[in-house]
């Protein structure tokens, strides 16, 4: 198996670089590779990381995942991609600094009808993309949320209509809630297909490959800018059950019961609560706490540390991240929350 320069065959591992474009005063931007080739016939698995530059966590799995397999005892093949932004990695930030484009917003675009060329970023991402169209069975996109964030894993929903059958997606479905159990985090479905629409989720990497009919998810590995260890050892042995439940190797790994929720029933994502007034924001709640709706989460103060204004939640739920900022606005947004979800996973496309 090749990608770029990194040419595998069956039984062996062997690590290059994709070349994605060039750069404006020589050279070109080329994304590390490693192909694990097992030494029998299986599904092939992408395992990317760091495609926000400031989330190195996904970065370190993909080197453990690429350290622990052992390609004489693997059936199948697993593609890690450790930083898929280098140009936002080199300065810690979020987007490429390219043109400042969000990175994971350009897969599976058609713009046809436009009579601009696409930007380098989605040039960038139609690249590799195209690569893992060829020939991945399942995507897992790592990503982490802000700097105080309880790991959980976004589970995408499932289109039907003109290009997919309802019985079609709902095997795509069956499919998806085996690999992200099998991840072994708690599972927070995506917002509600109207949000998630207008958030350009459908062109993530996992919004893309799901609409193309691959199983693929994003986990949210705690917070940015460093690695937190204990998370990314839990989503390595994450990574290797979900080789387990693909019958890519033969023994599970552990599970980490003490990043799961207990939840009663479906949960998504949900922003909130929001500030109603500016100020200085002090917490009362923290990531991975249950919370009721009405419970105190939040207390706005003022620069001289006067309450302004207590901030209640609005639904049940759990904490997933506090949203790292101190000084906050009017309408600004202080968590980011599962809360109870009422939609199904199977929604009908435009």
């Amino acid at each position: 198996m090749k990608v770029g320069t990194a040419d595998a065959d069956p039984g062996e591992t062997a690590t290059g670089y994709r070349t994605v474009t060039e750069l404006p005063v020589g050279g070109s931007e080329d994304l590390p590779v490693t192909v694990l080739n097992g030494a029998e016939s299986g599904p092939v698995v992408w395992v990317t990381g760091t495609i926000h530059g400031d989330e190195p966590t996904g970065m370190a799995v993909t080197h453990e995942v690429a350290d622990r397999v052992d390609v004489a005892e693997l059936a199948g093949a697993v593609v890690c991609l450790p930083v898929m932004n280098p140009a936002g990695f080199r300065t810690n930030s979020r987007a490429a600094y390219y043109h400042g484009d969000d990175p994971n917003r350009y897969f599976g675009r058609e713009d046809a009808g436009s009579e601009a060329p696409p930007r380098v970023q989605q040039v960038v991402c139609e690249r590799i993309y195209e690569d893992m169209r060829e020939t991945a069975d399942t995507i897992l996109s790592l990503h982490t949320a802000w700097v105080a964030t309880h790991p959980y894993t976004i589970q995408p929903r499932v289109p039907y209509g003109e290009d997919r059958s309802v019985s079609d997606a709902a095997v795509l479905r069956d499919e998806l809630v085996e690999l992200t159990e099998a991840f072994g985090m708690p599972v927070v479905n995506q917002y509600p297909p109207g949000e998630t629409e207008t958030r350009d989720l459908q062109h993530s990497l996992t919004g893309a490959a799901v609409a193309d009919g691959i199983p693929a998810f994003t986990p949210e590995l705690g917070g940015r800018l460093v690695v937190e260890r204990d998370v990314a050892a839990a989503a390595v042995d994450g990574v290797w059950n979900v080789l387990h439940a693909l019958e890519m190797v033969e023994e599970p790994a552990d599970r980490h019961p003490e990043f799961e929720f207990d939840p009663d029933g479906q949960l998504r994502r949900f922003d909130g609560p929001h500030a109603d007034v500016a100020g200085i924001v002090r917490y009362r709640a923290t990531e991975g706490e249950f919370v009721e709706a009405g419970d105190v989460v939040a207390e706005i103060v003022d620069a001289h540390g006067e309450v302004k204004t207590e901030v209640a939640a609005e639904r049940d739920g759990y904490v997933l991240s506090r949203r790292e900022r101190a000084a906050v606005y009017e309408n600004d947004a202080l968590l980011d929350m599962a809360v109870p979800d009422d939609d199904p996973l199977l929604i009908e496309s435009a």
